[in-house]
This record gives C-alpha cells, sequence and structure tokens, in this order.
C-alpha cells in the first residue's frame, strides 16, 4: 500500500508534511482535495479511520463554518458530514493515509508516526522551524 496525502498545496502545514513524506523517500499519491473532493464514503471512512468525530475534522479559519453556524451543537455527524462535502475548503488538512494509519498531520511532524523511515534526519520547516531526527524507537511527544 503506498501513502496518500490529502493535500492543499495553499497550506503550509500540507506543504511540510508533504515534504516530510518526500524526505522519508516515499512518494505518496496526492488528492488535492479542494479539486478533487473525496466521496461520501471516502471521507466516512478517514473520519472513522481516524477514530475521531466529524466535527473533529471540522476547519473554522478561511472557511464558511461561522455562517454556516457549524458550532451549534444541533448538527447530527452526517449534517457535518454533508457539510464538507458541499464546502471542501471546511475539511481540516492535511490526513495521510499509510499502512501505519491514517492521522491529521497537524502539526505537520505528526507524520513521523505514519512513516516507513520516521527518522528523515533534519527538516526544517518553511517557518524555519527545525523538525529534530527521530531515533529508531523513540516516541513522539
Amino acid at each position: 500500500m503506498t501513502m496518500t496525502i490529502y493535500h492543499n498545496p495553499d497550506c503550509g502545514t500540507s506543504r511540510n508534511t508533504l515534504a516530510m513524506i518526500r524526505q522519508s523517500g516515499e512518494e505518496p499519491e496526492i488528492v488535492e482535495y479542494l479539486k478533487t473532493p473525496p466521496a461520501r464514503d471516502t471521507l466516512v471512512g478517514l473520519i472513522a479511520a481516524m477514530g475521531i468525530a466529524p466535527r473533529a475534522l471540522l476547519r473554522e479559519k478561511g472557511t464558511p463554518y461561522r455562517e454556516l453556524d457549524l458550532a451549534n451543537p444541533k448538527w447530527s455527524d452526517d449534517e457535518l458530514i454533508d457539510f464538507m462535502l458541499a464546502h471542501p475548503i471546511l475539511i481540516n488538512r492535511p490526513i495521510v493515509v499509510s499502512p501505519k494509519g491514517v492521522k491529521l498531520c497537524r502539526p505537520s511532524e505528526a507524520v513521523l508516526d505514519l512513516l516507513a523511515v520516521a527518522d528523515i534526519g533534519q527538516f526544517v520547516k518553511e517557518d524555519g522551524e527545525v523538525v529534530s531526527p527521530r531515533l529508531p524507537g523513540a516516541r513522539a511527544g
């Protein structure tokens, strides 16, 4: 199984995550989800695989979140998924799928847990933050 990243090239976190995957030696399948939104079954499957509620995947900043009143607890999980499908910008990113699991990679170094080779060497994010190399058997945190 190859890796897949649900990616927004305009997002620094998504770009950093993709760069970390590539620095590990992997070339993931890239799904620009704003251009090619996931099908309902795919989105539901990603949410289930991450073990989160749909509300936890909602993005507020730069989206119609407030205008749609999505903070209101009246919305069911199915309704929140409907909103994400109608407005893919509401889906937080990047989501990475790998043989090791599925994760919303915020912050971007969360992807290290999903890589076959977690020790990618030193990595410098776009904002200048340095991600230190991982030692074999080391845990994030």
